[in-house]
């Protein structure tokens, strides 16, 4: 499900700035963007994420900035600054390059005169760790409110389903002896002249009717509806489990459109099947 999460921490030296958002995915996946002061902790980043989300297509923009009282503002080194000038000096007069020297020049080797650490900006894990929390909490308070309309949505096409199965319950129950009459009439018509024996001719006629009878697959579908609903209220790895179920339950009411030949049930076994593809939609949005 979709979310975004925010969090802050600020002290005397820097200001810790993480942003995270997600957007629908059926798998976990995580896209870092993180500061080079930061780029040594990507590995623990990824395990408090995998930790607490399973699902989405995760984005984390994570900022750093010095605060201009800070320490660690004076972190330049001017000896080392005058060494590389002298060494891009030395480079234009062995070269004979005319272009004068600039600041871009002296910035593109700003490395060695200006040096950032962990250590020197008193960072660890702890507040990277505490930071993301947060900003996860916030993204997870979001899914959250998401996911109870999601519920919701969910529960009124289970309904409309199970009520249905209710119905092609009903049609069933008569539509299984109009078959058996109108099989027997055909046959009758047919084979008067060969077939003495009606007691058989019944026989094979209630087999024929049998297979055309879909009681067993509304049962197992309201079985599945039950199982459904249960899954909904858990909180664990939900969105796999409901998927599961959705291709059981569209097993079903393919066996039902396949097996019934009245044209009404038909009709209902199709409509089952148009709100199990709006719900499978859904669930593929489900942790």
């Amino acid at each position: 499900m979709t979310g975004f999460g925010r969090d802050i921490f600020s002290n005397d030296d820097f200001t810790l700035e993480t942003e995270i958002k997600s957007l629908n995915s059926r798998f976990l996946d995580i896209s870092l963007k993180i500061p080079k002061e930061l780029s040594q902790f990507e590995f623990p980043i990824r395990e408090i994420i995998k930790t607490n989300i399973r699902r989405g297509k995760i984005t984390l923009n994570t900022t750093i900035v010095f605060n201009s009282s800070s320490k660690n503002n004076s972190l330049f080194n001017k000896t080392e600054f005058n060494n590389t000038l002298e060494i891009i000096k030395q480079i234009k007069e062995l070269g004979k390059f005319d272009e004068n020297i600039s600041i871009l020049h002296l910035l593109a080797l700003k490395e060695n005169f200006i040096n950032q650490t962990q250590e020197d900006i008193d960072i660890d894990i702890a507040i990277i760790e505490t930071n993301i929390k947060n900003a996860i909490e916030k993204l997870t308070q979001m899914r959250l409110t998401e996911g109870e309309e999601l519920e919701k949505d969910l529960s009124l096409r289970i309904n409309t389903i199970e009520h249905t199965i209710e119905e092609i319950e009903n049609l069933a129950e008569y539509a299984t002896k109009d078959y058996f009459e109108k099989f027997k009439i055909k046959a009758n018509k047919l084979l008067e002249n060969i077939i003495d024996n009606e007691e058989r001719l019944i026989q094979e006629l209630a087999l024929l009717t049998e297979k055309h009878d879909v009681t067993e697959e509304c049962v197992r579908l309201k079985s599945h509806i039950k199982l459904f609903n249960q899954t909904m209220k858990s909180s664990k790895d939900t969105g796999r489990k409901l998927n599961f179920i959705c291709q059981e339950m569209n097993r079903e009411a393919n066996t039902i459109n396949s097996k019934t030949i009245s044209t009404e049930i038909s009709h209902k076994g199709l409509l089952i099947k148009e709100e199990l593809e709006k719900i499978r939609e859904q669930v593929q949005n489900i942790e």
